[in-house]
């Protein structure tokens, strides 16, 4: 099992404390990292590793539902500007990173603090001290949770 198949069986089973939605062809979920505010990721269902695998129909609502799921985090997080990136090598399975952006984020790492998300050093992007409280997460999930229950 690859590890987004992990996280899915984590969903269904119960035991994954990120997980805010069930969509009809994918999990919304909060990053584990929060460097960037708001981060989440839709995950797709089937352990599929292009939009091209996907029938026109499947593909269309993915994308369509993907959308949503970005609109409800620009919208829960106060976002200035969403960055979507659908990446991976090899076997990778189906997942969509959702950033809210501000203006000035990258700090020391931008040109005017500003640039694409990956100029954050992954030791830094995903350092423990980015990780949220328990407190913080329930709150992260309320406010997406509300966002989307609007949007659907």
């Amino acid at each position: 099992m690859c590890l987004i198949c992990d996280r899915i069986e984590m969903i269904k089973n119960g035991t994954n404390p990120y997980f805010v939605k069930e969509l009809q062809t994918g999990y919304v979920v909060i990053g584990d990292h929060q460097y960037f505010k708001g981060y989440t990721l839709f995950l797709y269902k089937q352990h599929k590793t292009e939009l091209f695998q996907l029938d026109m129909d499947e593909r269309t609502l993915f994308l369509k539902e993907m959308s949503i799921v970005a609109e409800a985090a620009s919208k829960a997080f106060g976002a200035q500007k969403m960055n979507y990136e659908l990446l991976g090598m090899g076997d990778s399975h189906m997942h969509w990173h959702l950033y809210p952006r501000a203006f000035g984020d990258l700090g020391e790492y931008g040109v005017n603090g500003n640039g694409p998300v990956w100029w954050i050093p992954l030791n830094k992007l995903q350092s423990d001290e980015c990780r949220p409280t328990t407190d913080e997460l329930n709150e992260m999930k309320a406010k997406l949770l509300t966002e989307l229950n609007k949007l659907i």
